[in-house]
C-alpha cells in the first residue's frame, strides 16, 4: 500500500476518534489581542505565568516536509476578488502592524502545544487590497502546494493573525517561515504554513487539501 494512502487513512480514522488537531485562544487570554511587546532576542519558555512549548520539538504533519523560502525573492500575493491586488515582500508584510496572542494548539495524536505567536492581521493585510463585495471566504495557498480556507468574516471577527514568530523566536522552516496562519479555534489542518498566497473568494464551498479528502470544512475545535 503506498505510504501517502496509509497516512491519510490512519488520519481520517484518528479524526473519527480524536476530532482532530485544533486551536483555541488560551482560556485566561481568549480574544485578548496585544500590540507587540520588546521581549528581548532570546526565546521565552513562559509567558504571563504559563509554560510555552517547544514547536521545534513536535512532530512535522505537512504533506512534503518543511520549505526552504527565500525572502530575497519571497511575495505574500493578495488576490482573487480585490480592486488592488498586492504582492508584499517579507519585509513589507513586517513593516505593518504587528500583535502577539496567546493560543493553544491542539492535535489529534493527543498532544497539545501553548505558544505566544507574534504576527500582523490578516485583516489589515485584506485592508491593502480592498476586498470586493460578494467575497465571502478566504484560500490560503502554502509553498509546498498544500490549500486551505476560512469565512471572511470568522478571519475578521476573530483577528486571525499571520505569524512570523512563535515564542518570541523567528519561525524555522519546521514552523512555517516566513509565515503561519494562526488559525485559532479551528482544526490543526486549518493552520497554513509556508504561506504564499491569499485568494480572496466567492466560493464558500471550496474544499482544501484534507477537506477535499472528507475533512469537515467548518472544522471548528
Amino acid at each position: 500500500m503506498d505510504i501517502r494512502y496509509s497516512a491519510v487513512i490512519f488520519l481520517e480514522v484518528a479524526m473519527l476518534i480524536v476530532s482532530g488537531c485544533s486551536s483555541s485562544a488560551d482560556d485566561n487570554n481568549r480574544q485578548t489581542l496585544q500590540p507587540t511587546k520588546d521581549l528581548g532576542r532570546v526565546a521565552i519558555k513562559k509567558y504571563q505565568g504559563q509554560r510555552l512549548t517547544d514547536f521545534e520539538k513536535l512532530r512535522d504533519n505537512s504533506i512534503q516536509g518543511p520549505q526552504e523560502v527565500d525572502t530575497a525573492e519571497y511575495r505574500l500575493i493578495i488576490d482573487g476578488l480585490v480592486t488592488v491586488r498586492q504582492e508584499l515582500s517579507y519585509l513589507q508584510v513586517l513593516g505593518m502592524e504587528r500583535y502577539q496572542k496567546l493560543i493553544t494548539l491542539h492535535c489529534v495524536e493527543g498532544w497539545s502545544a501553548k505558544g505566544l505567536f507574534e504576527g500582523v492581521l490578516v485583516g489589515d493585510i485584506l485592508k491593502l487590497a480592498v476586498v470586493n463585495p460578494g467575497a465571502n471566504t478566504l484560500i490560503f495557498h502554502a509553498a509546498d502546494g498544500y490549500t486551505s480556507s476560512l469565512p471572511l468574516r470568522a478571519v475578521l471577527d476573530k483577528k486571525i493573525l499571520l505569524a512570523h514568530k512563535i515564542n518570541n523566536q523567528t519561525l524555522t522552516a519546521r514552523s512555517g517561515f516566513p509565515f503561519q496562519l494562526i488559525a485559532e479555534d479551528k482544526l490543526g489542518y486549518k493552520w497554513v504554513k509556508w504561506l504564499r498566497r491569499i485568494e480572496v473568494s466567492s466560493d464558500s464551498t471550496y474544499r482544501g487539501f484534507w477537506e477535499s479528502r472528507g475533512y469537515d470544512n467548518k472544522a471548528d475545535y
